[in-house]
């Protein structure tokens, strides 16, 4: 599958980090990580810290799938509003959810301070309205999460006016939120899985899987053998071609990257900026003092018509955010688009599917919360496999789908 087009910030930047040899002989291990992106890397780092035998294996070089093509917003907001996972099912597993990406933004704070030169930054978050009938909307929202403990600020139109620049009816004002290079994350994470004793393989495809009693057999395409006492699919988008049932849509989205901005990013320089539109357009900062807008997502899922949409998606891209922030040159520098996946109710899904039993656990950190579901679900499965219990195991099951 063909996940990315144009030129993915991250990877101009940051090139080539490790080079990770191809599989090519018979393996044994505790648990076969299938995927090194953001979401495997956190998965086989968890693990092997919870002291298991990990192997991680990718098609592509590590990172170079979807991860490359993140923009890695770090939020504990979830796509879905809290009041509609609340409608859908109960405010009691909305706040859930919401409760555990609030508690993975400092959990990957933590995580980032291990590795010196890892960009990335505390932020915080600006959700406002894009209409003006969308005001009523965030009110009822920023209401239901301040009954639950959630700190944030309303701030009215003169406010977002005074301290953003722009105009919204309203928006909500968040402390808690962070920005990260997903591609550089990965390849450290994947780095120290090697320097204590795991093993981690790029280049090397699974061709197939049997589930069995006492373990999991694995081929690759190149015919190696990998025997693994569980298997945890985290190939991405690329995961839902292992079910027979529909689990979410591919999508793509769209992002470019400005250079430099010396004269300073103004209220961009600590906040990350979404609407309330669906689908939204957000803007944040980069390391190295960029802006990255990105946005315009649509329901193109082949890579030719994809490839071709990227410069005028960038342009569209372009003109929205020159609006919010007329005095910032936001010239694109680099375009990309990417596929993502998006399920029905914005939520991800970790665990054991019945089709293969329960030592095959999927890792399918759908939606614009990828990179905190994925710390969640490391967890989540860290716990699973160890026979230990974990508050969002049910939420965030394939049992859910019967609720949607």
């Amino acid at each position: 599958m063909d996940l990315k087009s144009g030129y993915p910030y991250w990877i101009v930047k940051n090139g080539l980090l490790n080079n990770f040899p191809a599989l090519r002989e018979a393996i044994d291990c505790d648990v076969l990580v299938v995927g090194a992106g953001i979401t495997g890397a956190l998965i086989a780092w968890h693990l092997q810290r919870d002291g298991h035998r990990v192997c991680v294996i990718d098609r592509r070089e590590a990172g170079w799938g979807s991860t490359a093509a993140s923009t890695a917003l770090l939020q504990y907001e979830i796509d879905t509003e809290l009041q509609d996972l609340a409608e859908r099912y109960g405010e009691a597993d909305a706040v859930l959810a919401y409760r555990a990406c609030a508690d993975a933004i400092p959990k990957l704070r933590r995580i980032a301070r291990r590795f010196r030169g890892l960009d990335f930054q505390p932020m915080r978050s600006l959700y406002y309205a894009s209409h003006w009938y969308h005001r009523s909307r965030l009110l009822a929202e920023a209401a239901l999460r301040r009954k639950h403990g959630f700190d944030l600020r309303v701030l009215e139109a003169d406010k977002v006016r005074r301290d953003f620049g722009f105009d919204a009816s309203v928006a909500i004002l968040t402390a808690l939120a962070a920005e990260t290079d997903p591609y550089q994350m990965a390849h450290r994470l994947l780095a120290d899985v090697v320097r204590n004793g795991g093993h981690v393989f790029d280049r090397t495809a699974m061709a197939e899987f049997k589930p069995r009693k006492r373990d999991v057999l694995v081929h690759t395409e190149t015919g190696e053998r990998i025997r693994a006492q569980h298997v945890v699919l985290a190939a991405g988008y690329e995961s839902q071609t292992l079910l027979d049932e529909k689990v979410a849509s591919n999508r793509s989205s769209y992002a470019f990257v400005t250079d430099p901005i010396e004269a300073g990013l103004g209220p961009l320089h600590d906040c990350l900026v979404w609407e309330s539109a669906r689908p939204y357009l957000y803007v944040r900062r980069t390391g190295d003092e960029r802006v990255l807008v990105g946005g315009e997502d649509d329901t193109i899922d082949i890579a030719l018509k994809r490839d071709g949409a990227v410069l005028r998606k960038s342009a569209k891209l372009l003109k929205k955010a020159s609006a919010l922030f007329p005095a910032l040159d936001l010239q694109p520098a680099f375009a990309w688009a990417g596929t993502f996946a998006e399920t029905a109710d914005g939520l991800p899904f970790f665990g054991a599917h019945a089709q293969h039993g329960p030592r095959v656990h999927f890792a399918m950190a759908y939606g614009g919360n990828g990179i905190t579901y994925s710390l969640i679900g490391a967890e989540l499965l860290r716990e699973r496999i160890a026979g230990h219990p974990h508050a969002c195991a049910e939420l965030f099951s394939f049992a859910r789908l019967k609720r949607m």
